[in-house]
C-alpha cells in the first residue's frame, strides 16, 4: 500500500471507528509516547540495557505501526499529501546523500 492509499484508509477508520480526529498537539503527544514505546524495545532489545521481562514480547513491528498510523492521522488532519512529501524528500535525498555515503569511510 502506497502513502496516499494509507492515508485514506486511516481517514475511513477515524470516520467509522474513531468519531473525530484528536486534536494537533493531542495527536503529538501521541506519536511522543508511541516513539517512547519503540526506543524503549530498541534500547533494551538491541541497546545494552538488560530486557525486563515484561517487555520480552513487545511487537517491534507493531509499535512501529503505531506510530505511521499517528503520522498518517497528523498529516491528514493539517492537509498534508504524505506521498508527495516523501517522493519529494527521497529524491533530495538521493541527490544529497549519494556521493557523499559512497565517500564516507565510517561506512566502508
Amino acid at each position: 500500500m502506497d502513502l496516499k492509499n494509507a492515508q485514506l484508509v486511516v481517514d475511513s477508520w477515524i470516520q467509522e471507528h474513531g468519531v473525530r480526529y484528536f486534536n494537533e498537539l493531542t495527536n503529538m503527544a501521541q506519536l511522543t509516547e508511541e516513539v517512547g514505546e519503540v526506543a524503549r524495545i530498541i534500547a533494551r532489545r538491541y541497546g545494552e540495557q538488560s530486557e525486563k521481562e515484561s517487555d520480552k514480547n513487545k511487537d517491534l513491528g507493531e509499535e512501529l505501526a503505531d506510530v505511521v498510523f499517528v503520522v498518517l492521522c497528523l498529516a491528514n488532519q493539517t492537509g498534508v499529501d504524505l506521498q508527495a512529501s516523501f517522493d519529494k524528500k527521497m529524491e533530495l535525498k538521493t541527490k544529497r546523500d549519494h556521493d557523499r555515503h559512497h565517500n564516507n569511510e565510517k561506512l566502508k
